[in-house]
């Protein structure tokens, strides 16, 4: 007894699987762990963007403090990244420090300057301009 073609189709294709969708998963992986691998990146920069601001800002009210009292304020740079610059400024009875980097995420990517600024009120008997 001879089977009809569309018999053996049909018996083939439920020993397949009614889906027919065989490998889907693989090809949704290959495209989602690309993207979760980019998503994962930008966060870890992001995270190191703002550590690096953070420490700007912390570089910036110790050498302002630092600068009121009279005192030297080369060692305020110790907290900041490396590379950073610090400019102090006095108005008044304020001194005002900026400490600034440019950040990236290597040598060959583009980056971003950060800087943060600080105030402080000059201690009485320091020179004031």
């Amino acid at each position: 007894m001879a089977i009809p073609a569309g018999a053996r189709w049909h018996r083939w294709r439920s020993l397949r699987g009614a889906g027919g969708d065989a490998g889907s998963a693989t090809a949704e992986m290959a495209v989602a762990l690309p993207a979760l691998i980019v998503v994962l990146v930008a966060a870890l920069a992001a995270v190191s963007a703002v550590t690096a601001q953070l420490r700007c800002a912390d570089a910036a009210s110790r050498a302002a403090r630092l600068a009121a009292r009279g005192e030297p304020t080369g060692a305020a740079l110790g907290s900041a990244p490396g590379g950073a610059r610090l400019a102090l400024s006095r108005s008044g009875g304020e001194v005002s420090a900026t400490v600034t980097i440019r950040w990236s995420l290597g040598p060959h990517l583009p980056g971003v300057e950060l800087s943060a600024a600080a105030v402080a009120e000059a201690e009485p008997g320091e020179p004031q301009s």
